[in-house]
């Protein structure tokens, strides 16, 4: 026990990134005109709805998931990089100040960092190794003939289970649940928090808020310049 090291594993998405990499993906692709205009017909109502408070969050990120999807096919693999690396390099530091402390705070202890999302692993490379992580789970996309992608998620049911990618990660990595911590801030970060030590729920949805405070689990909310704990 003494040789394996403790873990920390954090969702991104709202969590660090103070959007969503994907949403940012599929804006710019269609601004640039990777991907047709048209797209954005697809989750512009789920958008103003949310943006309203006549709708949820869920749907809008639903809206934009199934856009993606739909559309990505065809879609260069050079194109899909590049426009990866130009959101972080514009955007790499839109992060809260919270987790991104906490990240660092973490990394000085000999924490090995984890982070397991949704978005597609290769924005994640871009981003999450500048904050530090030593391992990041995404969702990769299946590269055709003329390194075009085909719309498949390689291994999509694995990745979609974070329970299973942590618990994976630990037995690879040589790492342990002792004194692990997690920080997630959707109801989809359950399963990876009832996992560790000292789950922490950011700036929570409130089915995760909810859940949280049956299971008295720690809640931090970052407003503007404040941050403050829901007792």
């Amino acid at each position: 026990m003494a040789d394996l090291k403790p873990m920390a594993v954090f969702d991104v998405d709202g969590t660090i990134f103070r959007s969503s990499l994907l949403i940012e993906l599929v804006e710019t692709m269609v601004e640039e005109r990777i991907l047709p205009k048209s797209v954005e017909k697809l989750y512009q109502d789920a958008h103003k709805k949310w943006l309203d408070r006549e709708g949820g969050y869920a749907e809008y990120i639903g809206a934009m998931i199934d856009a993606f999807y739909g559309h990505i096919k065809g879609v260069h693999y050079s194109d899909f990089v590049d426009t990866s690396k130009r959101i972080v390099a514009n955007q790499g530091k839109h992060t809260y100040r919270y987790t991104r402390d906490l990240i660092k705070k973490l990394k000085s202890e000999g924490y090995f960092l984890l982070a397991v999302s949704h978005s597609p692993k290769t924005i994640l490379d871009q981003f999450c190794p500048r904050l530090g992580f030593d391992k990041t789970y995404g969702m990769i996309y299946e590269i055709g003939p003329e390194d075009r992608l085909t719309g498949e998620v390689v291994d999509r049911h694995l990745i979609l289970n974070k329970a299973y990618i942590v618990k994976r990660a630990v037995e690879k990595e040589g790492l342990t649940f002792n004194r692990s911590i997690g920080v997630g801030d959707t109801e989809g970060d359950i399963s990876f928090l009832e996992l560790v030590e000292k789950p922490i729920c950011f700036n929570p949805n409130s089915n995760l808020y909810r859940h949280a405070k049956i299971n008295d689990w720690r809640v931090v909310v970052e407003r503007k310049d404040v941050i403050y704990e829901i007792q």
